[in-house]
């Protein structure tokens, strides 16, 4: 791996955090130079625990400050633009701060901010409540510009570490350009439902997933008989969940295959952790905080309900895979348990190669090409 996917040799927690956050570039919500100059200051402080989420910090509120100032100009459209840089830099200092005050306001800004960017940028773009279990999921549903009737709807749900705002940007914006619609969802454990909600992760994601079709499915916007889900990373575990459980949906899809066994991956993550905890891309108090327990121990006994192995041969309906061959993140072999296990007649694994390139953790080194491939999938298998 090179340069790009290694910012920080020999740590993989700094490195895969600013991945995530480079990755975004393509969408219009980082600058990559301005996270060169986040980089240079925390190469001179990486023994500094409080370095990270200082050196985010302080790029952000410069950031928020001329959107406010653009804002306060009239000059609505630029304001967007710096509003959702500030965002993605206040949700990524957030990674390595403990649960606690600092995080929640760290999330509130960067959610807020986020939300600002994303209305002015984008006037198809509606900010959601979904129906569930008494209460709401927070959502944004993206409308495809210019289509007219009822027209195909992609549900994202997102990974362990990620949001709404950032999947409905590297997917929604691809699949509007496509004539599609997208309900970018924070599901329990995900995004705000966890930061600002305290909705922790929960094995039977078919719950959430069948209040996003109702929600999608009652919107004179949406065919009904052409909503797929998709997840990413984690969220690869729960979107073949929902599919096993729901077959209202017309196909799904694993951008990422999670763990075969959770509970055996984050043992070992533990492991690792125990002997350096910069060798993998997860702090050491995340996995309990999503699962909403007060040790990791819990956590970790939590996490033997995660998990496809009783349940692939169920999933019937079409079903893609979609993972990188160097994922350091969720081994590849994870890939090809999930797709022997399949009991879909249409099933496909797709392995993106180095020649190729994408081959890092949810094509994190090359994502349109990751989202290219499963939006002409999903044209070629549900249209």
């Amino acid at each position: 791996m090179g340069r790009w996917v290694e910012e920080f040799p020999g740590n993989m927690i700094w490195s895969n955090a600013t991945l995530i956050c480079k990755g975004m570039a393509p969408y219009g919500c980082v600058a990559l130079g301005e996270i060169d100059v986040i980089c240079e200051r925390l190469r001179a402080r990486e023994g500094e625990p409080q370095a990270w989420w200082e050196e985010w910090e302080r790029m952000a509120k410069a950031i928020e400050a001329r959107a406010d100032a653009a804002q306060a100009a009239g000059h609505a459209m630029t304001a967007g633009t710096l509003y959702l840089r500030a965002g993605m830099y206040y949700f990524t200092a957030e990674r390595f701060v403990e649960p606690g005050a600092q995080k929640r306001e760290l999330g509130r800004k960067s959610l807020d901010c986020q939300g600002k960017g994303l209305l002015r940028r984008y006037p198809t773009i509606e900010r959601v409540e979904v129906p569930y279990e008494g209460s709401t999921l927070p959502a944004w549903f993206l409308k495809a510009p210019g289509v007219t009737g009822p027209a195909p709807t992609v549900v994202v749900f997102d990974g362990m570490d990620n949001c709404k705002e950032m999947s409905v940007l590297f997917n929604g914006l691809e699949f509007a350009a496509r004539g599609w619609h997208t309900l970018a969802i924070d599901g329990p454990g995900q995004g705000e439902s966890l930061r600002l909600r305290d909705l922790y992760a929960r094995h039977d994601y078919e719950v959430p997933g069948r209040a996003a079709y109702d929600y999608v499915a009652s919107r004179p916007e949406v065919d009904p008989a052409k909503v797929v889900v998709m997840g990413y990373s984690f969220g690869g575990y729960y979107a073949g969940r929902v599919a096993a459980f729901d077959q209202r949906y017309a196909a799904g899809v694993a951008f990422a295959a999670l763990h075969w066994d959770l509970h055996a991956w984050q043992l070992d993550i533990k492991r690792r952790q125990d002997a350096d905890s910069k060798s993998t891309p997860q702090s050491t108090f995340h996995f309990r905080w999503i699962m909403g327990t007060d040790t990791l121990d819990a956590a970790i006994e939590k996490a033997r309900k995660f998990s496809l192995a009783e349940i692939a041969k169920d999933i019937r309906m079409p079903f893609l895979i979609v993972h990188g061959e160097k994922d350091r993140v969720v081994p590849v072999a994870s890939a090809h348990k999930l797709y022997e296990a399949l009991g879909s007649p249409k099933k496909h694994l797709k392995i993106f190669t180095e020649e190729e390139g994408g081959t890092y953790h949810v094509q994190l080194d090359d994502r349109q090409i990751g989202v290219d491939y499963i939006a002409d999938w999903i044209a070629d298998t549900v249209l």
